[in-house]
């Protein structure tokens, strides 16, 4: 019987022929998922021997992964912003920029009276920013959105194992919430141009396709967000959005030069800490 350690660099090895990047942390990763430990405990082990199961588990995940398949997607979750989260490939996996996107909202409503106030997750996925929100402002009613009913059981399977009170609906973008308004907005929504497609990671492309393109140009919802909004944002409300890295003049043009009915007190994007434009934010009058 092999041991962890044996296992390790086995599977180290294996990943690095494969062309793997970071292939000893997604070893590890791997095989502390597989064994029910975290990384320091797997570390502390390295003597002991693997079970027949465990060592069938191992080499079925790594074959997975040799083939690009997402390590979220194999060990079925991701850690986001002092939250876990349940993702199969029905939902897009959470990134570390939306956790910046997470951290930003935070701060802002950290500075805001939020008894009685409403946010809608738009685009919801995962309910990765919905969930994490709503775990730090309980005070706040939140309420996730998605056209896909597969990404709506998810989240809805992550609003349990996070504990937190949110409601959920089903549709196109904004028609769910027909003939309400919110005093917040989030939204993740697709931004990829559809020519890029075939450019894009192996790993990207386990992804649900209509979770990634947002049109020809990437600006499609965008263009609807425009076109939508003003008859579902409350004055004073607030819009925090994810573009594409280099959208923020495109999307800055849209919404400044197509108000239709909004007037904008705030509209600008920001970068991430790559330098690229990445976040979105409007506020209305």
């Amino acid at each position: 019987m092999k041991t962890i350690l044996e296992v390790l660099n086995l599977s180290t090895e294996y990943l690095l022929k494969q062309g793997i990047s970071n292939a000893r942390q997604q070893a590890v990763q791997l095989i502390s998922d597989i064994l029910h430990v975290v990384p320091i405990d797997l570390y502390l082990q390295f003597d002991r021997p693997l079970e027949d199961v465990e060592l069938q588990k191992c080499r079925e995940g790594l074959r997975r992964r040799g083939l690009r398949e997402p390590l979220q997607y194999i060990t079925g979750q991701v850690e986001f912003y002092d939250c876990s989260f349940k993702v199969n490939p029905a939902v897009l996996i959470p990134r570390n920029e939306t956790e910046i996107l997470a951290d930003l909202i935070a701060q802002n409503l950290r500075q805001q009276d939020l008894s009685g106030k409403v946010l809608w997750d738009v685009c919801c996925g995962s309910g990765c920013l919905g969930i994490s929100l709503k775990k730090k402002f309980p005070q706040l009613r939140v309420i996730l959105a998605d056209i896909s009913d597969k990404a709506l059981q998810v989240a809805k399977e992550n609003s349990f194992l996070n504990r937190v009170d949110v409601e959920f609906v089903q549709g196109d973008f904004l028609q769910p919430f027909k003939g309400t308004q919110t005093d917040f907005l989030v939204c993740n929504p697709p931004y990829i141009p559809e020519s890029d497609w075939e450019s894009l990671e192996d790993e990207v492309k386990y992804e649900p396709k209509e979770a990634l393109l947002g049109g020809a140009d990437g600006l499609q919802f965008y263009k609807r967000l425009m076109t939508e909004l003003p008859f579902f944002l409350k004055p004073l409300g607030k819009v925090w959005l994810e573009i594409g890295f280099n959208q923020g003049t495109a999307v800055q043009t849209l919404f400044e030069q197509n108000s239709r009915g909004c007037r904008w007190k705030i509209c600008r994007f920001e970068k991430d800490w790559s330098g690229n434009d990445r976040f979105f934010f409007l506020e209305n009058e």
